[in-house]
């Protein structure tokens, strides 16, 4: 990493210094992420795009492909139109999708109109897929094959087309209208006698996606089955695309801080942190706070409607705090261990009996060793308390741990149900549910074992 961190600024003090023979050679020994994150980090358009200029042309338009949105911008409206029409077209379509969704109108609109026909029809069937669809992350540039060819016949043919395909690794059979039938590896072809047919080689039982599934699922699917790969296919099962699991691992990253957003009661953003304005950061977090602000107040309506206890025993209040605290960690336990398996596929909601079930063995565990704690805690610190008090605050301390962890297992499961995002359900909204219930059961003891 310090090595890293140390080209990094030798670079840049090479465009500051204006040696660009220099840099221009020691550009084509790196990365082209590395390559895209180092101009995507330089502080001016102009650095940006003579630093771009100096790339090899056949890997120019990967390294574009890997910059942040800002800077791609920058560099579309510095380049003329015979070099951006080179690298739309050295792009990989689901590239070009990606970077014209996020982009304005004014540089689509340039984009497309400099666009080959063929591209620009391709590129607009894709804009066409719904947001968090497999098509819209689908690219359409594989190899092809018929199940009749000769193994010679496919490797002549791979070396054809392949030099512009996202991976030959694996290849697609298909029949004459483009039907998938079934799937062959580089690896089956080159090990096979060369008048092999394809049929007798490629795998039949093919797992694919279809272009209006959601593109979590496809990221399941890889993360289950190990793929490099996966086909996708319209309602007729015609082969329209392939997923790569470079866009896989992107859906992944993409979700799961989608979750975390969601989890911290928040709305998600696409942008990154330092690039996402002070307003926006405060939109997206106010509708949520508001919401939890005046859900809270119902903890102090429940609160005001048992102030008489506290005037006759004002203890009681003091254990508030912890009761709460308690209930809403063992619902967060809970909750996050639910919304995570929901996520990895590993739960569904026809498994809600077992995991209440579950949870309620372990929170009766759970709750037994900290009520057994917490009374000894009582009996000790405060020496002229009632054994009662010490009591109602632990069997108030494994009800509220139950309560919390049954409710922490089940709501996301109904979110789930509702087509609702489980992470909805997380620890804010959980936890001031949570208080509110645990005040409710904590004031009902009370009531019952000390006569208030």
């Amino acid at each position: 990493m310090d090595q890293y961190q140390y080209n990094k600024e030798e670079l840049t003090e090479l465009v500051q210094n204006r040696k660009y023979t220099q840099l221009a050679e020691e550009l084509t020994h790196i990365n082209e992420v590395d390559a895209a994150d180092f101009i995507s980090s330089l502080d001016t358009n102009t650095q940006k795009m003579v630093v771009f200029g100096l790339l090899e042309k056949d890997v120019a338009a990967d390294v574009f492909a890997n910059m942040d949105r800002d800077s791609q911008q920058a560099l579309i409206s510095s380049l003329n139109d015979q070099q951006l029409s080179t690298i739309i077209e050295d792009l990989a379509t689901d590239d070009a999708v990606d970077m014209i969704g996020e982009l304005p109108a004014n540089i689509v609109r340039k984009i497309l109109r400099i666009a080959k026909p063929d591209t620009r029809s391709l590129i607009n069937t894709y804009l066409r897929y719904p947001e968090d669809s497999v098509g819209s992350i689908m690219t359409a540039e594989f190899v092809d094959l018929k199940k009749t060819m000769t193994v010679k016949e496919a490797i002549s043919r791979i070396r054809a087309v392949g030099e512009d395909k996202e991976t030959i690794y694996t290849c697609y059979v298909t029949d004459e209208k483009h039907h998938l039938e079934g799937i062959v590896t580089i690896r089956d072809l080159l090990l096979a006698k060369d008048d092999a047919v394809v049929d007798s080689l490629m795998e039949k039982d093919v797992i694919s996606v279809t272009t209006l599934d959601d593109q979590e699922k496809a990221a399941l699917l890889f993360r289950k089955y190990d793929f490099l790969s996966m086909p996708v296919v319209d309602k007729e099962n015609r082969l329209v695309g392939i997923v790569t699991v470079d866009d896989a691992v992107d859906v992944m990253s993409d979700e799961a801080t989608e979750d975390f957003e969601k989890m911290a009661a928040m709305q998600p953003s696409e942008k990154p942190y330092l690039k996402t304005g002070v307003f926006e950061l405060a939109r997206n977090r106010i509708v949520w706070l508001l919401v939890l602000m005046i859900s809270g107040m119902v903890s102090g309506s429940i609160l005001s409607h048992y102030e008489s206890a506290f005037v006759l025993i004002p203890i009681l209040v003091s254990f508030v705090p912890m009761l709460t605290d308690t209930g809403g960690n063992a619902g967060s336990q809970a909750s996050t261990m639910i919304i995570r398996g929901l996520a990895l596929g590993e739960l569904t909601p026809h498994d809600w009996f077992r995991i209440v079930w579950k949870e309620i063995r372990v929170a009766v565990i759970c709750g037994t060793i900290l009520a057994t704690v917490n009374f000894a805690r009582i009996m000790l610190t405060y020496r002229n308390v009632q054994v009662t008090v010490a009591l109602t605050v632990s069997l108030t301390m494994v009800c509220t741990v139950c309560m919390a962890k049954v409710l922490g297992a089940t709501l996301p499961i109904v979110a789930k149900k509702l087509h609702l995002d489980p992470a909805l359900m997380a620890s804010p909204m959980l936890t001031t549910i949570v208080d509110a219930l645990t005040l409710i059961i904590y004031f009902t003891v009370a009531k019952e074992l000390l006569g208030i």
